[in-house]
């Protein structure tokens, strides 16, 4: 019957591209919030006011956070070709999508990471300054506490992002649902192979968004 409805879509393509998706999500996903968080706090910390407060860093790590963010994506993979190559060794491939789709989505997280540590009551922080604590105390045990729902809430909204991302990579050769949908269905006229890869990305957005918003109610402490 499903076969009837979609006479064109090979479906072990299509799950290979669906777990090629998958891959650069997850992957991309884990460096973006390992990278993010640490521009984020440096960041904040290096603001007006913080605990590490230095104009120079500031501003040098908020011009490359405000560059990088607003930089398409599509141009960001073409500009980042040689970088590419020199880490991994290729520019086709899932593994080739993943340095700049870290390098797009990491400036955009660390600018929510901001906002979120920019909530956190400063009293609470002076609290802990007064009580002695160390600035790496203050980090792992205060701001990053204190603002975990916000950071949950932040990677969730990045890694949807993300989806996307790789379905633009994929239209240069990176592999995935948006390879498949542009290749084996824009270019050969196969509407139902884009309609399916469509669905099936949908699907995935869908399931991050709900495993976020149940992580962030059980962070939630309010």
């Amino acid at each position: 019957m499903i076969e009837n409805l979609f006479p064109d879509v090979k479906w072990d393509n299509m799950w290979e591209a669906t777990v090629e998706t998958l891959y650069m999500t997850g992957v991309s996903t884990l460096y973006t919030f390992i990278f993010g968080l640490a521009l984020g706090v440096l960041l904040f910390l290096s603001s007006p006011g913080q605990l590490w407060k230095n104009q120079f860093v500031y501003g040098v790590t908020g011009a490359f956070v405000n560059i990088f963010r607003s930089i398409p994506f599509i141009i960001l993979i073409i500009l980042l070709i040689p970088f590419t190559t020199l880490i991994v060794g290729t520019i086709r491939g899932p593994e080739a999508a993943i340095p700049a789709l870290v390098i797009g989505a990491a400036p955009f997280y660390a600018r929510m990471v901001m906002i979120g540590l920019r909530e956190i009551d400063r009293g609470v922080i002076e609290a802990a300054r007064s009580m002695g604590a160390k600035t790496s105390t203050i980090i792992f045990k205060v701001l990053l506490p204190e603002s975990m729902p916000a950071l949950i809430s932040g990677i969730t909204v990045t890694s949807i992002a993300l989806v996307g991302y790789t379905a633009m990579a994929g239209v240069i050769g990176a592999g995935g649902l948006g390879n498949l949908a542009y290749y084996e269905g824009f270019q050969r006229s196969r509407t139902d192979v884009m309609l399916v890869a469509t669905v099936i990305i949908l699907v995935i957005v869908f399931a991050i968004q709900i495993i976020g918003d149940v992580a962030v109610k059980k962070m939630d402490k309010r």
